[in-house]
């Protein structure tokens, strides 16, 4: 190619350049990832309310009154006449012991009874005819004497007679035994033939509507409601007096609150603790004595706590943070000092303001500075309970 020609395609190869640069950064352009969304969460407005603060306690149902039944005699046992574990009433028959020796004990009680009778009877007729004679000189005084002392004795002896009588007549009778209460009579620990002797415990009645659950508080806990257990004593019952709840075994509540019956009359001084007693209602039996009991009741109350979930707050090696959502929508974690538990809530003594947001699903996505497109959960309740 001649010169000419070369410098006559310069310009050409120069322009078509260009356009294979601007070409090229427009290709770029359209192949660059686009910004990335802002990550959906879920997030939950701190309150601040006044909290209740529960306390716990462990304890033990125990039966309203719990009778011991024992014989007042000694025998054979003859019939069982309840099914065991049955509710009964006052004054039902529960057992029945051999009679037969009892009822010729009473037999022979009565004979001499009438005999005694007789002997009575016969010497105060003998001091009414004595008596005129005597006034007569035709009896001597001495003789009407010995007439009224017999009299006197065989009197003593009628009521003797008499007392071993209705002796006898009780023995026969308790040789049925019966129920001294309303309640559930428990498995009898003997059978029909065993000796038993008023020593014998042969079942035990429970009144269990309503029931106790004894449990141990501390003394400083008595003497924070030492003035109202007083007013309790006095009244039949205290101003604002805390209702509790029974939480058992199987983690469920008991439908129905208990109250405050009574205090211990000491504290046990080797646990520093002592026993209380609350009363609950017991319509359908399902409580029972002995039954394991948790139970719970407010004590005092967290004035303006703040409230937050606690899904909301995470835990690393005993420091607690939340993630919180500016009003850039922008998270920014802090830590915290929480409080009590309440029903899926903490209570968060430093670290918050009322009103700002929290997250609560999604914490492990995000860290300080992530762009988040927060979705505001259900309010907190207005009734937490908080555990002491």
């Amino acid at each position: 190619m001649s010169h000419d020609a070369k410098t006559t395609m310069a310009p050409w190869f120069a322009a078509m350049a260009m356009i294979a640069f601007a070409l090229a950064g427009i290709g770029c352009k359209q192949s660059a990832a686009p910004a990335p969304l802002p990550l959906a969460v879920l997030v939950t407005q701190v309150v601040e309310k006044d909290v209740p603060i529960y306390a716990e306690w462990v304890g033990t149902t125990v039966g309203f009154v719990n009778a011991q039944v024992t014989p007042r005699v000694q025998g054979y046992l003859l019939q069982q006449d309840y099914k065991d574990g049955a509710f009964v009433k006052t004054g039902d028959l529960l057992f029945e012991i051999d009679d037969r020796a009892y009822k010729a004990a009473l037999d022979q009680a009565l004979g001499d009874l009438a005999q005694q009778r007789a002997n009575f009877t016969r010497n105060q007729v003998d001091v009414a005819r004595y008596t005129p004679l005597a006034a007569r000189g035709a009896l001597s005084k001495e003789e009407l004497d010995h007439a009224v002392l017999a009299a006197r004795a065989s009197g003593a002896q009628v009521q003797a007679a008499e007392a071993a009588a209705a002796n006898a007549r009780l023995n026969l009778g308790w040789t049925k035994i019966y129920s001294p209460i309303d309640g559930i009579a428990g498995i009898a620990p003997v059978q029909v033939g065993d000796l038993v002797t008023p020593s014998t415990v042969v079942t035990i009645v429970s009144k269990v509507d309503p029931m106790k659950v004894t449990f141990p508080i501390t003394e400083r806990e008595y003497l924070r409601i030492a003035a109202k257990i007083k007013e309790h004593q006095e009244n039949g019952h205290a101003l604002d007096e805390p209702e509790f709840q029974l939480i058992l075994v199987d983690g469920s509540t008991y439908p129905l609150p208990g109250r405050f019956y009574v205090a211990d009359r000491m504290v046990d001084q080797q646990t520093g603790t002592i026993l209380v007693q609350a009363l609950f209602p017991n319509p359908d039996a399902v409580l029972r004595p002995g039954l394991y009991a948790k139970l719970r009741a407010p004590t005092v109350t967290a004035r303006n706590a703040l409230l937050v979930p606690q899904q909301a707050v995470q835990e690393t090696q005993g420091v607690y943070q939340v993630a919180v959502v500016g009003s850039d929508d922008k998270v920014a974690f802090r830590t915290v000092k929480i409080g009590k538990q309440v029903d899926g809530l903490w209570i968060i003594e430093e670290g918050l303001e009322p009103g700002e947001r929290v997250v609560t699903d999604g914490l492990q996505k995000v860290k300080d500075g992530t762009a988040v497109s927060p979705t505001l959960a259900s309010p907190i309740p207005t009734s937490p309970r908080a555990d002491g």
